[in-house]
């Protein structure tokens, strides 16, 4: 997999929930020594994925900002607002600045979901305008999911940087994703038995290279 020259900023965007957007931005924080931003955070009882990306990293807690909005329930974004009496509003969500260094900002769930009556994720990405990595699982059912994903992103003409596929090594739905989705996967990333910030920059040399 070649070298993929990475932007200053990322939004790592997912095909859906749990596909695996916070070990690709801890992969990345950790390569890059970025900062991470994640603007909605749907769940306080476990760790939220800001607390589980700096502790995997190990890098200071200066690199990350405080989410937006962070609700109790791991829900959709417009339920779990809704039921903390919460209304998320985007014009409350900029682009913090990274005082010249690199960005990662991780989404929430997948592409569509609602952030409140009117707004869907795809409306903060539109807003934030960063290039995207589209997240995707590696396995059965992905290739209909990403290629739905990366249509609609290209629809609304968001710059899409590439596909990185998570979980155990599939060459058959990667050559369908990049075939019939016109974008390459710039990344494979396999399990990996131990997490912690040399795993992580091994990781990130392994799939992106350096950049």
């Amino acid at each position: 997999m070649g070298t993929i020259d990475l932007p200053p900023q990322i939004f790592v965007a997912g095909t859906g929930t749990g596909v695996g957007k916070t070990m690709v931005s801890a992969i990345l924080a950790a390569g890059l020594s970025a900062r991470y931003w994640k603007p909605i955070q749907s769940g306080l009882v476990e760790k939220t994925d800001t607390e589980w990306v700096r502790e995997k990293t190990g890098l200071p807690s200066t690199y990350f900002y405080p989410e937006t909005y962070r609700f109790r329930f791991p829900l959709s974004p417009h339920v779990a607002a809704e039921k903390d009496g919460i209304h998320i509003d985007l014009e409350l969500m900029d682009l913090p600045q990274a005082s010249g260094g690199r960005l990662i900002v991780e989404g929430a769930g997948g592409i569509m979901v609602p952030l409140n009556e009117h707004h869907l994720m795809l409306d903060l990405m539109k807003k934030l305008a960063t290039p995207i990595l589209l997240v995707a699982e590696s396995g059965l059912g992905t290739i209909n999911h990403t290629l739905l994903s990366l249509d609609l992103l290209k629809n609304h003409f968001l710059p899409v940087l590439g596909v990185v596929m998570n979980g155990p090594l599939n060459p058959e739905n990667r050559k369908a994703i990049e075939h019939f989705g016109n974008t390459p996967v710039c990344a494979e990333i396999e399990p990996m038995e131990r997490i912690d910030g040399a795993a992580l920059k091994n990781a990130f040399r392994r799939c992106f290279g350096t950049s």
